[in-house]
Parts: C-alpha cells; structure tokens; sequence
C-alpha cells in the first residue's frame, strides 16, 4: 500500500520521505526516526529548524518574526516546525550554528521579561 501525501526531501540527501497532509516537515522526519533537521522548542519560537524551500507549495503556522522575518518569508525561508508542504518540496537546512552556541553557553532564551 502506498502511503498518501506529499514527497519532500534535503538539498543533498538522497532519500525522500512522504509527509501527511496534517503533519509539518519536523513531523515527518521524526515519524521517520531521521536527525537531519536540527530540533529546538517544535513550536516557531526558537528557530533552531530553519529551512529555505527552493521547490514546491507549502503553508506556514504561526512563526516568530524574530526568526524568520517577513523578507525572508518572501524568499521562502521558514521554520520546519511550522511548514505544511502542499506539493513536493525540495528544501536546504539553515544552519543554526551561533543559535546552537549561544543556548549551549547560556542556556535557553527567558521568556518572562524583567524590568
């Protein structure tokens, strides 16, 4: 039986993955046991899964701007977390190197606000 949704795979990573129609591209590699995608927070607010698309439709949750900025939205950049394809997809890994240090030295950002 073949399994129903959109084919989406890595610039540079031979294996392609189905993802489901309700599930988000980190969805889908995770269903697949696959580590290719860095993981932060799997809710837009970290932007440790930042990808670029460069083939296909997708669709977008709600993401923090402070990750991914409406320029960069408009040149297809988007969190993995957060991206619905709607065709197949072909996309490239954002490198989150200086994201990774940073919480690895100071740990993750606060969300309460000291004034």
């Amino acid at each position: 039986m073949k399994e129903e949704g959109c084919e989406i795979r890595i610039v540079g990573y031979d294996r392609v993955i189905i993802c489901h129609e309700d599930e988000t591209i980190l969805q889908a590699f995770g269903r697949h046991n696959l580590t290719k995608i860095p993981v932060g927070c799997r809710r837009g607010g970290c932007g440790i899964c930042k990808i670029r698309i460069i083939e296909g439709e997708f669709e977008t949750g709600k993401m923090s701007v402070a990750h991914v900025s409406l320029d960069e939205r408009e040149r297809n950049f988007s969190l993995a977390c957060k991206t619905y394809p709607k065709s197949k997809v072909e996309f490239e890994i954002v490198e989150p190197r200086q994201k990774i240090i940073d919480i690895a030295a100071y740990g993750a950002p606060s969300k309460n606000k000291e004034a």
